[in-house]
């Protein structure tokens, strides 16, 4: 069974398309949805991933997706979630943003973002 293969249209809908047309639009493609980093190291990125992640569950295809980062830590992100929709990933994304920020407040860490 495939997986399946998305893109974006410009109101960022997801679209399945074939492989071929899938790279091609990933060729060109901002794949970014948000990104918040902070002073002290952490950053949180929400991307789409134009792949369905579900793997043989049921349910919509999951296709967009947030991690958290530290500059110490070693192959990647140790917080992931996933979503199927761009507005489910933005709001995702902020729910994180604040999540973590209190994490970091309680570790008397800098919250404060830089920009980019």
């Amino acid at each position: 069974m495939s997986r399946g293969y998305y893109i974006l249209d410009e109101h960022h809908n997801t679209k399945q398309v074939s492989l071929l047309e899938w790279g091609r639009w990933l060729e060109r493609a901002d794949t970014r949805v948000a990104y918040t980093k902070f002073e002290c190291g952490v950053w949180i990125s929400t991307v789409f991933l134009g792949l369905d992640h579900r793997f043989g569950d049921k349910g919509p295809p999951l296709l967009f997706e947030t991690m958290v980062f530290e500059m110490t830590m070693e192959g990647g992100g140790d917080e992931m979630w996933r979503y199927s929709t761009w507005d489910d990933a933005e709001t995702g994304h902020k729910a994180i943003v604040r999540r973590v920020k209190q994490k970091l407040e309680k570790a008397g860490l800098s919250t404060a973002a830089i920009a980019e």
